[in-house]
């Protein structure tokens, strides 16, 4: 028997496979998805499109007063994010949304806002959700944590191929160049840095398939609930 409002941590760098892990655990667990990083891509996009100088904060506060972000499932079972109830589940993975996403959530207002939203979102669910503060500041008492990293020219090479399914042509360095600035944006933000939190396992996905890393997550969580459930 599964516990009600298990929640499975996972933090970890850009591209090193999260999201793609955390949808397949939760989807071999009958969990639900909480992808935090797309709520923060979604009003990153907003903001873009509005052209709103992010250092304008009360013009940030005045545009999250009237944003509103859900998660629903389309027609083939896909996870999709809505902004202002329109489908943007495409166009926040744009690279001008990619080169912006780490400033804006490095912004204590916005990060503010979006954990009060996630832990609406996550209420009386058994949930998988990433980012990069979830075992440490949204859910620093999750029933499990996980950390995943990977090498940068194997991240590099992900998100490549995941811009080049979009239409997206970015040279590598550029990427690469991309990646490194969200690292040091992430782990030295005064606000909610990514950090591997002692309690997190570590899983290092550089040789690993995503068949591997779902399965290793997957064992591990079942294991977790097995003891739960035998206490």
């Amino acid at each position: 028997m599964i516990m009600k409002k298990f929640v499975v941590a996972i933090d970890g760098t850009a591209a090193s496979g999260k999201s793609t892990t955390a949808r397949g655990v939760a989807k071999a667990l009958g969990f639900f998805y909480l992808d935090t990083g797309a709520m923060y891509r979604a009003v990153t996009y907003k903001i873009i499109q509005e052209k709103l100088d992010i250092k304008d904060i009360p013009a940030l506060k005045e545009l999250l007063n009237r944003t509103t972000i859900e998660f629903r499932k389309s027609n083939d079972n896909k996870n999709l994010i809505s902004l202002d109830n329109n489908d943007v589940t495409r166009q926040i993975r744009m690279h001008e949304v990619d080169a912006m996403v780490s400033p804006v959530s490095a912004i204590p207002e916005i990060r503010e806002k979006m954990v009060e939203e996630q832990h609406r979102i996550a209420q009386d669910k058994n949930i998988v959700v990433e980012g990069r503060d979830i075992g440490s500041v949204v859910f620093p008492d999750a029933d499990i944590k996980f950390y995943l990293d990977c090498s940068m020219d194997q991240r590099a090479l992900r998100r490549g191929k995941e811009l080049h399914r979009k239409g997206d042509e970015i040279s590598s360095q550029s990427i690469k160049d991309n990646l490194v600035r969200r690292d040091q944006i992430d782990s030295n933000r005064q606000t909610s840095p990514l950090k591997q939190m002692p309690d997190a396992i570590y899983l290092d996905t550089t040789n690993l398939t995503i068949n591997e890393e779902i399965q290793f997550v997957v064992d591990a969580v079942k294991n977790k609930i097995a003891i739960q459930n035998i206490k």
